[in-house]
């Protein structure tokens, strides 16, 4: 059995944004040109978009987003962009939602497990390790072999606790 590492939770903790931010994009850009991927301009400022802030957007927000921007009125030039970034692992799609959510762990082969704040709506995602449940366990004593799993919660997230409590 393969064990992986659970990873912390990103998005409800601290952290230099900013940095964040600018490493995503970083990573995006080499990870392109390494595999001659064309990165282009809206592609890559639809990844700003969804990097900007850890909340799920759906593609008619992305869209207005870029318009602002004039980078595009038509939904397909969103859905393109998107569609990009997610086969290429940039971004998840949150299917709770409808909507999409920058990678925290971009590069790395990871199991997603989405906590979606009900109150404001914020997302973070972590890493779990698929072989480690009670699904994987089913899966296994049924013969099936699972290749992808995706977690979704609600809750409330640190800060909307914190308002509630006080």
């Amino acid at each position: 059995m393969n064990k992986q590492k659970a990873q912390p939770v990103v998005g409800f903790s601290q952290h230099d944004h900013r940095r964040c931010v600018k490493k995503a994009l970083k990573e995006a850009d080499d990870y392109c040109e390494l595999n001659q991927l064309r990165f282009t301009v809206v592609r890559r400022r639809t990844l700003g978009i969804l990097l900007e802030s850890h909340m799920a957007m759906g593609a008619y927000e992305v869209l207005e987003r870029l318009k602002l921007e004039e980078l595009g009125s038509k939904p397909p030039i969103a859905y393109r962009a998107l569609g990009f970034l997610l086969e290429n692992g940039f971004i998840h799609r949150i299917e709770r939602l409808n909507a999409f959510v920058a990678c925290s762990h971009p590069g790395s082969t990871h199991h997603p497990a989405f906590l979606i704040c009900s109150d404001c709506g914020s997302v973070a995602e972590a890493a779990v390790s698929p072989n480690s449940d009670a699904l994987s366990q089913t899966a296994e004593q049924s013969g099936f072999q699972i290749e992808h799993t995706t977690i979704e919660a609600e809750g409330q997230c640190p800060d909307c606790l914190q308002q509630v409590e006080s």
